[in-house]
C-alpha cells in the first residue's frame, strides 16, 4: 500500500513511521508512505507556503500555488483527502475501506487552514479524527496510516487479533488479562482459567456487550437486544461481578 502524505513538517512523522508496526511494515514492502513538503514547491526564495485571510481575520492560510503543484507533481494515489476538523469522522469502517485499496494519500493543513480551492478542487474529500483543532494535520495523519496500515494483510503479526477488538463490530471489545494470575490480590476471572473454550467464548461475549451498553451504547444504534443476548447477560452476571 502506498500513502502520500503533504506536509510542512516531514520530519515530524519521519521517526514514528519508522518505528512499530508501521515500521516493520515499511520494511516488509506492505507499506510505503512518501513525505512531500510544499515548500519544495514554492517559487519565491522565501519557499512562502502561506498568506493573510483575504477580506482579514486573524492567523494565516496556507495558499493554494505550493499545495496544487506538490500534488500535480507528485500524482500521488487518490483518493487525497484533506485533514481537517470538518471533515467527515474518520472510523474503523473507513480505515478497512482504505485498506483493501492500493493507496491514498493525505493533505495535512497548518495555521488557519488552506485556501478552499485546495479543499473543493485538488482535493478528494476531507477527514477529522474527532471534534476538536490541533496545530496541523500530522498527528491526524499518523492516526489515520496506522488505523489503516494495521488491517493490511500481513501487517500485524497475528490477523486474528484484529478481527474482535473495538469497532471490528457492532460490540467494543471484551477485557484482557495475562499472567500472573493473581497480582496484590487482584485475581482474574476464574471463567479465564477453566480451559472451557466455549465458556470463556460466552463470558466474552458477554463481556463485550456488557461493556458497549455500559460505555458505548450508541454503537448498538436503536436495536433492542435478542432474547439470547439477555439470557448470556443473565449468565454471566456472576462472573461479571467477580
Amino acid at each position: 500500500m502506498r500513502v502520500d502524505v503533504f506536509t510542512i513538517f516531514p520530519e515530524y512523522l519521519e521517526t514514528p513511521l519508522g518505528l512499530s508496526i508501521l515500521g516493520r511494515a515499511a520494511e516488509a514492502g506492505r507499506l510505503d508512505v512518501r513525505l512531500h513538503d510544499p515548500r519544495d514547491f514554492t517559487a519565491d526564495r522565501h519557499r512562502s507556503i502561506d498568506d493573510t485571510p483575504m477580506g482579514g481575520g486573524a492567523g494565516m492560510v496556507m495558499m493554494p500555488e505550493p499545495l496544487f503543484a506538490a500534488v500535480e507533481a507528485v500524482d500521488p494515489p487518490r483518493p487525497l483527502f484533506l485533514l481537517a476538523p470538518g471533515g467527515r469522522r474518520f472510523d474503523h469502517l473507513l480505515a478497512a475501506e482504505l485498506a483493501g485499496s492500493a493507496g491514498f494519500s493525505l493533505l495535512c493543513g497548518r495555521y488557519e487552514g488552506v485556501d478552499q480551492r485546495v479543499a473543493d478542487h485538488l482535493c478528494d474529500g476531507e477527514l477529522s479524527i474527532g471534534d476538536y483543532v490541533l496545530a496541523g494535520g500530522e498527528a491526524a495523519a499518523l492516526v489515520v496510516i496506522e488505523a489503516v496500515a494495521r488491517l493490511v494483510p500481513g501487517v500485524v503479526g497475528n490477523e486474528a487479533s484484529t478481527g474482535d477488538e473495538s469497532f471490528a463490530g457492532p460490540l467494543l471489545e471484551y477485557p484482557q488479562y495475562t499472567r500472573p494470575a493473581d497480582f496484590r490480590g487482584l485475581e482474574v476471572p476464574d471463567v479465564l482459567r477453566s480451559g472451557d473454550h466455549a465458556r470463556i467464548a460466552r463470558w466474552r461475549w458477554a463481556q463485550a456487550l456488557r461493556r458497549t451498553l455500559e460505555r458505548r451504547p450508541d454503537l448498538l444504534g436503536d436495536r433492542e437486544l435478542t432474547g439470547e443476548e439477555r439470557r448470556l447477560l443473565r449468565e454471566t452476571q456472576d462472573d461479571a461481578e467477580e
